[in-house]
Protein backbone atom coordinates (compact mmCIF):
# COMPACT_ATOMS: atom_id res chain seq x y z
CA UNK A 1 0.00 0.00 0.00
CA UNK A 2 2.95 2.28 0.91
CA UNK A 3 3.84 2.38 -2.76
CA UNK A 4 0.96 2.98 -4.14
CA UNK A 5 0.43 6.05 -1.85
CA UNK A 6 3.82 7.16 -2.74
CA UNK A 7 3.00 6.87 -6.65
CA UNK A 8 -0.75 8.47 -6.06
CA UNK A 9 1.05 11.46 -3.67
CA UNK A 10 4.30 11.92 -6.41
CA UNK A 11 1.30 12.90 -9.43
CA UNK A 12 -0.36 15.52 -6.98
CA UNK A 13 2.72 16.99 -6.61
CA UNK A 14 3.86 16.94 -9.55
CA UNK A 15 0.62 18.97 -10.69
CA UNK A 16 0.81 21.33 -7.58
CA UNK A 17 -1.79 20.18 -6.40
CA UNK A 18 -3.00 19.07 -2.87
CA UNK A 19 -5.61 16.40 -1.12
CA UNK A 20 -7.52 16.23 1.98
CA UNK A 21 -7.52 13.17 4.40
CA UNK A 22 -10.22 11.93 3.49
CA UNK A 23 -9.77 12.26 -0.40
CA UNK A 24 -6.68 10.42 -0.11
CA UNK A 25 -8.33 7.77 2.37
CA UNK A 26 -11.14 7.11 -0.33
CA UNK A 27 -8.24 7.12 -2.88
CA UNK A 28 -6.30 4.10 -0.97
CA UNK A 29 -9.39 2.29 -0.30
CA UNK A 30 -9.10 3.03 3.59
CA UNK A 31 -12.43 3.01 5.25
CA UNK A 32 -14.76 3.03 8.04
CA UNK A 33 -14.05 4.45 11.95
CA UNK A 34 -10.27 5.59 11.97
CA UNK A 35 -10.23 6.18 8.24
CA UNK A 36 -7.89 9.53 8.79
CA UNK A 37 -5.89 8.41 11.59
CA UNK A 38 -4.95 5.54 9.78
CA UNK A 39 -4.28 7.44 6.88
CA UNK A 40 -1.87 9.53 9.47
CA UNK A 41 0.21 6.54 10.34
CA UNK A 42 0.83 5.64 6.48
CA UNK A 43 1.76 9.42 6.01
CA UNK A 44 4.02 9.80 9.17
CA UNK A 45 5.67 6.53 8.10
CA UNK A 46 6.21 7.65 4.47
CA UNK A 47 7.89 10.70 6.15
CA UNK A 48 10.43 8.80 8.14
CA UNK A 49 10.98 7.27 4.87
CA UNK A 50 11.55 10.63 2.58
CA UNK A 51 13.20 12.15 5.88
CA UNK A 52 16.11 9.01 5.51
CA UNK A 53 16.50 9.63 2.40
CA UNK A 54 17.00 13.27 1.94
CA UNK A 55 13.42 13.87 -0.16
CA UNK A 56 10.85 16.58 0.57
CA UNK A 57 8.10 15.13 2.57
CA UNK A 58 5.35 14.08 0.06
CA UNK A 59 3.24 13.96 2.95
CA UNK A 60 3.03 17.85 2.62
CA UNK A 61 0.57 17.98 -0.21
CA UNK A 62 -2.14 16.31 2.27
CA UNK A 63 -4.81 18.57 3.65
CA UNK A 64 -7.30 19.17 6.33
CA UNK A 65 -10.84 20.02 4.30
CA UNK A 66 -11.71 22.70 7.13
CA UNK A 67 -8.19 24.48 7.35
CA UNK A 68 -6.52 24.04 3.94
CA UNK A 69 -3.36 23.32 5.85
CA UNK A 70 -1.60 19.36 6.85
CA UNK A 71 -2.90 18.44 10.45
CA UNK A 72 -0.84 19.54 13.50
CA UNK A 73 0.53 16.26 13.81
CA UNK A 74 2.49 16.84 10.03
CA UNK A 75 4.23 20.10 11.69
CA UNK A 76 4.54 18.24 14.79
CA UNK A 77 6.32 14.56 12.76
CA UNK A 78 8.19 17.04 10.69
CA UNK A 79 10.17 19.06 13.47
CA UNK A 80 10.27 15.98 15.54
CA UNK A 81 12.35 14.54 11.85
CA UNK A 82 14.06 17.80 10.74
CA UNK A 83 14.95 18.47 14.57
CA UNK A 84 13.97 22.18 13.91
CA UNK A 85 11.06 24.41 13.81
CA UNK A 86 8.80 23.55 11.18
CA UNK A 87 5.78 25.95 9.67
CA UNK A 88 4.18 27.30 6.79
CA UNK A 89 7.16 28.43 5.15
CA UNK A 90 9.18 25.13 5.55
CA UNK A 91 6.34 23.03 3.85
CA UNK A 92 5.91 25.55 1.22
CA UNK A 93 9.71 24.95 0.58
CA UNK A 94 9.49 21.04 0.28
CA UNK A 95 6.47 21.50 -1.80
CA UNK A 96 8.07 23.79 -4.53
CA UNK A 97 10.59 21.15 -4.14
CA UNK A 98 8.17 18.41 -4.88
CA UNK A 99 6.79 20.40 -7.95
CA UNK A 100 10.38 20.18 -9.32
CA UNK A 101 11.96 16.82 -8.89
CA UNK A 102 12.26 14.59 -12.33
Amino acid sequence: MRQSLRTDLQMVARIGAVLTYDQLAQAQGITGPGRIRRVAALLEALMEEDHRAGRPFLASVIVSKATGQPARGFFEKAAHLTGQPFGAAERAQHLERLKNRP
